[in-house]
């Protein structure tokens, strides 16, 4: 009898979830310049991102010389890299909710930006090894939530067509910042490395303030989270209809008022998100899922540009070259995001990684070394490609109560993929099986699990897990 008298209830919910999603898609899908401009400088934190992501290339030799541990076992060798990466994924599993509750996406970002600013330029006065990792896993820490936060918040801030092509912009930036360290290196290199660590943590503190003062939250996740007056003023600041006043959305605003103390969406709880991901058969299968297809890419990702000085190529133009690559899986997602399907594009692509990079175990360094970097390149960018499609996958499925802390528990897969990478690439200096053979098994293995995932392409954002789940019950059906 209760599941019955239930059902007319979750017809409302379903009803007023889809007037949401259509009110809001009405109001922001027609793309404008204040639009533009704030998916622009919330997606500039990937740049930021990116030069504390890799400036280890640069500095973590240099300062394993300067403290003479040039012979040391390779475990402390890729000690510092591996405390980055390691910091990444514990700051990604204790801060991954607060954007899906207590602070929203907005503040989480400023605030991700300035602890990795801060600890990165306390990182520049280390005075040995074990204070450089430690000090460079606090780093890891409070930048793990910087692209997920950026990603989440520029897609929430555009309607459905534009959304992947918004994703993007945060990618090019990434590239960009990437393209800046072999620069600064570069310019920087009769200098101590300690350098590189001011000339890339100073501006993040400035860029800091811009986004405390200049961007808005999601109005999505405003909703969510009952804020109605400051989630209309947010939708009239991003769009030129100038209709838009609280009674305009009136009628789901009242019935939200009224369920407001029974909604699952409501809770205040810091984990609260994560419980929601577990409980539901279909919302932990995907995660899951997305998980290990993550960390497949990870292992690649993460791994080619730090194992480039193993390959027989100046330092400097092998990593200009893969940063360089980033920029085509950029424009080749950001031009066919809107045609790709996600499951076959993320499925061709790390195989296609997968095979390269074992090809470059095959290839003998005597023999056509071109040909080997060539491989290196293309394992790389179609990891990159793969990365892109599969956050943007991410964000499709799972709705916006959960969005945020789904899409943080991914990029923890790859950076966890990542976190085994130096040592891979420590340990591949004599066998390069080692290093690029488990590379390329990794990603094509764990590219298979892509199978057991829905295609979004096309859909619309889903707000609530009710919701989400009538999706996932017609995709069935």
């Amino acid at each position: 009898m209760s599941d019955q008298s239930s059902e007319p209830l979750l017809l409302l919910k379903r009803k007023t979830a889809s007037t949401l999603d259509e009110t809001i898609e009405r109001c922001i899908s027609e793309f404008g310049w204040a639009q533009l401009l704030q998916a622009v400088l919330v997606s500039l934190s990937w740049f930021f991102d990116a030069q504390q992501a890799f400036i280890s290339v640069f500095t973590d030799t240099p300062a394993v010389n300067e403290w003479s541990l040039q012979d040391a076992s390779s475990i402390l060798i890729g000690l510092p890299a591996s405390s980055f990466f390691i910091g990444c994924l514990i700051g990604g599993l204790a801060l991954s909710t607060l954007a899906d509750t207590k602070l929203g996406r907005k503040n989480m970002l400023v605030i991700s930006c300035v602890v990795m600013s801060i600890t990165g330029a306390i990182t520049s006065i280390s005075t040995n090894i074990w204070i450089y990792s430690f000090l460079r896993f606090l780093t890891g820490f409070g930048r793990a939530t910087i692209g997920t936060c950026a990603l989440v918040l520029s897609t929430e801030l555009v309607g459905s067509q534009w959304r992947g092509q918004v994703g993007i912009i945060g990618f090019v930036c990434f590239t960009i910042g990437f393209l800046s360290l072999p620069l600064i290196a570069f310019v920087n290199r009769g200098s101590s490395w300690r350098l590189l660590y001011l000339w890339t943590c100073i501006p993040t503190m400035l860029y800091s303030i811009l986004v405390h003062f200049f961007v808005r939250e999601s109005p999505r996740w405003l909703y969510v989270r009952g804020n109605k007056e400051e989630f209309v003023l947010t939708l009239k600041s991003i769009t030129t209809r100038s209709s838009l006043t609280l009674s305009f959305f009136g009628s789901f605003i009242e019935f939200e008022d009224q369920e407001h103390n029974n909604s699952e969406e409501s809770t205040t709880s810091l984990y609260s998100t994560i419980k929601m991901l577990v409980e539901k058969k279909w919302a932990f299968r995907r995660l899951i899922s997305v998980m290990l297809v993550g960390f497949g890419i990870g292992t690649v990702y993460y791994g080619m540009p730090l194992g480039v000085g193993n390959l027989p190529f100046n330092l400097y133009l092998s990593v200009t070259l893969n940063a360089l690559s980033e920029l085509p899986a950029s424009v080749v997602t950001f031009f066919l995001i809107g045609k790709l399907t996600r499951k076959k594009s993320l499925l061709g692509f790390a195989m296609l990684s997968g095979i390269c990079s074992i090809g470059c175990v095959i290839v003998k360094d005597d023999y056509l070394k071109e040909l080997q970097m060539g491989l290196e390149l293309v394992s790389f960018f179609s990891a990159c490609t793969s990365f892109n499609v599969l956050l943007i996958y991410t964000v499709e499925l799972f709705p916006t109560c959960v969005r945020n802390s789904a899409v943080s528990m991914v990029r923890q897969a790859l950076v966890l993929g990542g976190a085994f990478s130096p040592m891979l690439v420590a340990f591949g200096r004599k066998n390069r099986w080692l290093s690029y053979g488990v590379f390329g098994i990794c990603i094509a293995s764990c590219g298979l699990f892509v199978l057991c995932l829905p295609e979004t392409k096309g859909r619309t954002l889903s707000d609530t897990m009710d919701e989400e789940e009538y999706k996932e019950g017609v995709f069935v059906c």
